[in-house]
């Protein structure tokens, strides 16, 4: 089953800034410079958290992942947006 994650994040430093954006974008869609929505299934997750986790630096960086519920399915939910308008992910991720 997957589930729908907002993956965001505050890196201290820009080369890994930039490696932080870059394994985020193999798994979701960039709603803002810091701020990805990934539908991900449970592997996926631990894929994305394994990969994180050799970038950062744990002492000064943070990611932080927010359980948005099933990507399908009983859960609903709503992202709104002042100014430019939030764009739904027109489909899912798969990452192979």
């Amino acid at each position: 089953m997957r589930a729908t994650y907002l993956v965001c994040y505050d890196i201290c430093d820009e080369k890994r800034l930039r490696r932080v954006a870059e394994v985020c974008e193999d798994f979701g869609v960039r709603l803002q410079y810091s701020v990805f929505e990934c539908e991900l299934s449970a592997g996926e997750r631990v894929q994305i958290e394994a990969k994180l986790s050799e970038v950062i630096d744990a002492q000064m960086d943070q990611v932080m992942f927010v359980h948005l519920g099933p990507s399908q399915g009983r859960a609903q939910w709503e992202i709104y947006a002042l100014g430019r308008p939030y764009t739904k992910l027109a489909a899912p991720c798969y990452v192979f």
